[in-house]
């Protein structure tokens, strides 16, 4: 990349605008507004932005469809989410969809800092974000995935293309045994040597039985083996009928 990268911050509140750019505005980017999707599509069809930061829920053009018109104008442009939690579903449905992620209301400047990052970092390609998917193996693109074991048990890790936007890995927190996660929550916490915080989004709901401790001494095993010994935690799931339809096949790329 060369010059400053550009972004685009994309909400129909102006305080919310405002709040975005106050986040971003130690790093050294060049940052506009739009407050509609309208507007978000003129300044993207007058010259393609890095990252377009967009609210989902929009009057006039929605985030969805700003996120549609951006995937046919601008394929290289990384379009990144914010939502509430009652649009978690809508979030994952638009990360099928092409969006790079999706950050959840309320978020922290470090949070938000994070995600540029790494959207930033994911202009990338090589075969470290082709290790293939074993079959039965559903996902939030680019995230997390999962995989049903023969107890009807489900195994979650790390989607190698995630793992290919983070720098050297310091710390991993994970869920505590007993513990409750739901679909589009965190499931667990990466943190890089930079000092940014990555969220690894939880594919489905589920009580949580085992967590792989192990990875914690030895985080290779993530980018070397990210279906099998790289997983971070089991969990026997709650409402598979409804989630895994909302998940896509692992083995399948998404939209670019």
């Amino acid at each position: 990349m060369t010059g400053k990268a550009r972004v685009l911050v994309v909400d129909d509140e102006l305080p919310v605008c405002k709040s975005v750019c106050k986040a971003l505005e130690r790093e050294d980017y060049s940052i506009e507004t739009a407050l509609s999707g309208e507007e978000a599509i003129e300044r993207s069809r007058a010259g393609p932005y890095d990252v377009v930061i967009t609210d989902l829920m929009m009057p006039g053009i929605s985030g969805m469809e700003l996120l549609e018109a951006i995937r046919k104008e601008a394929p290289g442009t990384r379009v990144i989410m914010i939502t509430g939690y009652p649009s978690i579903t809508s979030a994952v449905e638009a990360l099928k969809n092409g969006a790079f992620d999706y950050i959840p209301k309320p978020f922290t400047p470090d949070e938000l800092r994070s995600q540029v990052s790494r959207a930033l970092a994911g202009r990338v390609s090589g075969d470290e974000t082709r290790v293939p998917a074993p079959h039965g193996t559903y996902c939030i693109p680019e995230n997390s995935w999962v995989r049903l074991d023969e107890s009807r048990n489900a195994r979650v890790g790390v989607h190698p293309v995630f793992l290919s936007t983070i720098k050297t890995i310091v710390d991993m927190e994970l869920p505590v045994p007993g513990q409750m996660r739901y679909q589009g929550e965190a499931c667990a916490r990466i943190t890089d040597a930079d000092g940014h915080l990555h969220r690894v989004w939880a594919p489905i709901s589920g009580r949580i039985i085992e967590t792989n401790e192990a990875i914690k001494s030895d985080y290779s095993s993530l980018r070397e083996d990210p279906y099998g010994a790289g997983w971070l935690i089991l969990l026997a799931p709650s409402n598979l009928g409804a989630e895994i339809p909302l998940l896509a096949d692992a083995g399948r790329p998404r939209p670019t």
